[in-house]
């Protein structure tokens, strides 16, 4: 049975979870809502202490279109736990949200990275640093307590992004920082940073205090997100540590002190999500367009510059595409993003082909061009919309005149 307190605490943890859950529309049609309140509905806490959001969250029921969503962080499943744990006898029989599997799930993490995802409902990260073969292991050993792992190799980007994947899994109790510290040499110090934020916080600036990374500032995540995270989670550490069977002993010890699911959520700073479609139109670029192909004979790439008349006037080479697209930048060959995007797409697989050895045939731009009459010079982005020529890697420029390009 819970001491007043305990109560006090899980009465406060279940209506805040159900309150997130009642202005989430989403789960308004959701199973895991509608049963978790029913069931709670049916209990003596349901009927007195609860009774107001539990009314509360009864109004805002839809058709249930679905049992389960496979949210990131499920309200309705923290209030659940939250009432089995200060009432385990009241708890006990009741049909509340399903417990969470343990394997992994859809749609967690929610960003990309380096690392390997083991099982969802697992309380132990590991953040391996700059030691890819502690992550290997560690996917293919699996051990039980074990949620996932990878490598970190910046003092911002990476910490912000491990700070947003553990933060979608309230399950995570634990990060094992171990492995080497990663680029010493040039600055970035993630390791000895991420200690430091645990040590020390941020200071007015959003920096680390005490951080020795070369830029230790995290401007994509909230304060109050950074302090969930080091409330969440317990930092053990274990920098230089890279034997792959004491890690994976301290999961195991981590794992036998669970304390279970963290019962506070926090809103995530939102950032816009866009779904990028294929561009519908193609249009041209005043100052005309390019055809590329490697010379195998000579190690060179090769860009000619024709305007959109169809006539050339000239023709650059270099032996990389950053010294290509630099030079038609400088030269004012291009006036359009989207254009100098597709050069740089065309110019890294011909450069491919040049390194492999195999053919290489241009690629048309994107989007439809309004028809025109045919002209005798056609390229892919060229104005007459034809096909790209066939430019392969056995092609040369070596008969070519190079024209003057500057403007």
């Amino acid at each position: 049975m819970a001491t007043a307190e305990e109560a006090s605490t899980a009465l406060y943890v279940i209506t805040d979870q159900l309150e997130e859950a009642i202005t989430a529309t989403k789960c308004h049609k959701c199973g895991c809502l509608q049963q978790t309140v029913e069931a709670l509905a049916g209990t003596d806490v349901g009927r007195a202490e609860l009774v107001t959001v539990l009314a509360r969250a009864r109004n805002v029921f839809l058709p249930k279109k679905y049992d389960c969503l496979g949210c990131a962080v499920c309200y309705p499943a923290i209030a659940a736990n939250a009432f089995v744990e200060a009432y385990p006898d009241a708890g006990a029989g009741l049909d509340l949200c399903p417990t969470e599997e343990r394997e992994e799930r859809h749609g967690w993490p929610p960003l990309p990275g380096d690392y390997s995802v083991i099982r969802y409902g697992a309380p132990v990260a590991v953040c391996a640093l700059n030691s890819e073969v502690i992550v290997k292991s560690l996917s293919e050993q699996k051990p039980e307590g074990l949620a996932i792992a990878g490598t970190m190799h910046t003092e911002n980007l990476g910490i912000e992004r491990v700070i947003k994947n553990v933060l979608a899994n309230p399950h995570i109790r634990f990060l094992l920082l171990c492995g080497e510290d990663t680029q010493q040499a040039i600055g970035h110090l993630p390791g000895q940073s991420f200690e430091s934020l645990f040590q020390n916080g941020l200071d007015e600036r959003s920096r680390i205090i005490g951080a020795r990374g070369k830029r230790p500032v995290l401007k994509n995540v909230s304060r109050e997100e950074v302090e969930a995270f080091v409330h969440q989670v317990e930092l053990v550490p274990m920098i230089g540590e890279q034997s792959v069977d004491v890690v994976s002993a301290q999961i195991r010890s981590c794992s036998e002190r669970d304390p279970g699911s963290y019962p506070y959520s926090v809103r995530p700073t939102p950032v816009e999500r866009i779904h990028a479609r294929e561009p519908a139109r193609l249009t041209l670029d005043k100052a005309g367009y390019f055809v590329a192909y490697p010379d195998p004979r000579r190690k060179h790439l090769v860009v000619e510059h024709y305007t959109n008349q169809g006539v050339m006037n000239c023709v650059l080479e270099g032996t990389s595409t950053g010294a290509l697209y630099s030079e038609a930048i400088e030269r004012r060959l291009l006036t359009r993003l989207d254009h100098a995007a597709y050069l740089g797409r065309e110019l890294a697989r011909a450069e491919h082909s040049l390194i492999a050895g195999a053919p290489f045939v241009q690629d048309a731009a994107p989007g439809e061009l309004a028809p025109r009459e045919p002209k005798d010079s056609c390229a892919a982005d060229s104005p007459c919309g034809c096909a790209p020529a066939l430019v392969t890697a056995e092609s040369s420029s070596s008969s070519t005149e190079t024209q003057d390009c500057r403007k």
